[in-house]
C-alpha cells in the first residue's frame, strides 16, 4: 500500500507515519489500531499493514523533510518515546511534501500558518491548480494507493447546487475559475476519486461530501468516507449517550468545553473554522437519543497545552418520578496518539472496499467519523456491530 496524505507535515500525519514504521521495525506494537482487533484478522491479505511509501500535499515549510516537521511537533509534546523518533531517522527524512493549496482555508489557516507556500499564490487557475494536484498525485499512486485529507480544517462554503449539486456543474466551475465556490478539500477528494484513488476526509471540511463528488466517486467506481475523524470527547459521548437512551433516562442538557494547544488550536481560534467543527462535535447528542436536548459546546485556544487535548462534561439529566441527577466526565488526550492509528485503519478498510469492487460512500466506516455520510447512526455500539457486519460480508 502508499498512503497520501493532504497536510502530510501535520502532527497527525508526521506521528501517523512515524507509528507505521515504528511498528514495522518492531519498535512498538499495534495497540491502538481498530483493524489489528480480532474480528479483522485477515485484513493483512488484503491491506497489510505495511506501506510502501509515504507522500502528500502541505502548504508550509516545504524546504524541510517529514522527520524535520515531526521532531518540531515532538520537541512540544514528547508524545512518544524519543528513541523510537531517534530509530526512524533516516527513512522520515526520505519523505518531503509537495505544494498544496489552502483555497478557502479561512482566515485561521491563512494567519496561523504563515508563511504560507500555496499553488494559488503563483496565479495559477482552478485548472492549473488541479493538473499541478493531479500530477504529484498521479506521480505517486499505484494500484493500492489511498489519499487522506488531515489538514487544517477550512470554513463551510454555502451549498450552490449549480456547482456542487452535480459533476458537470462543478468542472464547470474549475474551467470557469469560481474561485468563490470550491474549497482545498473539494479539491483534494476530485483529483483522488477522478484518479480511482480511495479518499477518506479526517476532517469536519466538505471533502467529497458534496452530490458533485459523490457522482464521481460512482462514475470512476471508487470508495470514500468521512466526515471528522472521531477520536476523543466525541467517541465518549456516542459511546456514553446510548446509555441514557437503554435506560430510558431524560437528558435535560449536555455541555462539552473543549481546549487545546498547538496549530489545531491556533485555527480553529478563529470563529470561521471553529464553527464547522463545533457542528460536527454537537449534532451527535441528538442523533443518538432521537431528541435535542439543550448543548453548548465550546472549542477555546489554550497555548501550553500543545497536542493535550482536554475536554469538560457536564451532563444534566431526569429519572424516576422526575428527580434531576449529574454526571461529569473529563477526557484527556494527546490528539495525534489517539488520531494516528485511525488513520491508518482508515486507509487500510478503504483499499480492502477497493479490492472487493466496493464504490460510492462507505457508510460502513461511520465508525471512524464524527459526522459519517449516508448514515444516521451515530451510536458507537451500533456502528462498530455495522463496521464488523460489512467486513464479514465482503472479506
Amino acid at each position: 500500500m502508499r498512503l497520501w496524505l493532504f497536510g502530510l507535515y501535520g502532527i497527525v500525519s508526521t506521528t501517523a507515519v512515524a507509528g507505521e514504521r515504528a511498528i514495522k521495525k518492531g519498535l512498538s506494537d499495534k495497540t491502538g489500531l481498530v483493524s489489528e482487533l480480532e474480528q479483522f484478522k485477515d485484513i493483512e491479505k488484503y491491506s497489510p499493514l505495511d506501506f510502501e511509501a509515504f507522500g502528500g500535499h502541505e502548504i508550509r515549510n516545504l524546504d524541510k523533510n517529514l522527520y524535520e516537521e515531526l521532531f518540531s511537533h515532538w520537541e512540544n509534546n514528547f508524545h512518544f518515546d524519543y528513541r523510537i523518533l531517534k530509530s526512524l531517522k533516516e527513512d522520515l527524512e526520505k519523505i518531503k511534501a509537495k505544494k498544496g493549496t489552502a483555497l478557502n482555508c479561512g482566515e485561521g489557516v491563512l494567519e496561523e500558518l504563515k508563511p504560507l507556500q500555496t499553488l494559488e499564490d503563483e496565479g495559477l487557475s482552478l485548472e492549473e491548480i488541479v493538473e499541478k494536484l493531479e500530477k504529484d498525485l498521479t506521480e505517486f499512486a499505484d494500484d493500492d494507493t489511498v489519499a487522506i485529507n488531515v489538514a487544517s480544517t477550512e470554513p463551510s462554503i454555502d451549498y450552490d447546487k449549480q456547482v456542487h449539486g452535480s459533476l458537470e456543474g462543478f468542472e464547470k466551475a474549475i474551467k470557469e475559475n469560481r474561485k468563490d465556490k470550491i474549497s482545498a478539500s473539494m479539491l483534494y477528494a476530485y483529483v483522488s476519486l477522478k484518479n480511482k484513488i480511495p479518499f477518506g476526509n479526517f476532517t469536519p471540511s466538505v471533502g467529497s461530501s458534496i452530490p458533485a463528488l459523490k457522482e464521481l466517486a460512482e462514475k470512476t467506481g471508487t470508495p470514500h468516507a468521512g466526515n471528522d475523524g472521531k477520536t476523543g470527547e466525541t467517541l465518549v459521548k456516542t459511546t456514553l449517550a446510548p446509555m441514557f437512551a437503554y435506560r430510558n433516562l431524560q437528558v435535560l442538557g449536555w455541555m462539552g468545553y473543549n481546549i487545546l494547544g498547538d496549530l489545531d488550536g491556533k485555527v480553529l481560534s478563529h470563529e470561521q473554522n471553529k464553527r464547522s467543527k463545533i457542528v460536527s462535535k454537537d449534532k451527535v447528542i441528538g442523533k443518538i437519543l432521537g431528541y435535542y436536548p439543550y448543548t453548548i459546546t465550546e472549542i477555546n485556544y489554550f497555548p501550553s497545552l500543545q497536542d493535550n487535548k482536554t475536554a469538560f462534561n457536564f451532563i444534566h439529566y431526569k429519572g424516576f418520578l422526575g428527580t434531576k441527577m449529574k454526571m461529569y466526565f473529563i477526557w484527556d488526550a494527546i490528539d495525534a496518539i489517539v488520531a494516528a492509528p485511525l488513520v491508518l485503519d482508515i486507509a487500510r478498510f478503504l483499499n480492502f472496499a477497493k479490492k472487493k469492487g466496493q464504490k460510492g460512500v462507505i457508510k460502513e466506516l461511520a465508525f471512524f467519523f464524527k459526522s459519517p455520510m449516508e448514515t444516521d447512526v451515530y451510536n458507537t455500539h451500533k456502528q462498530f456491530e455495522m463496521l464488523v457486519n460489512w467486513y464479514n460480508s465482503l472479506r
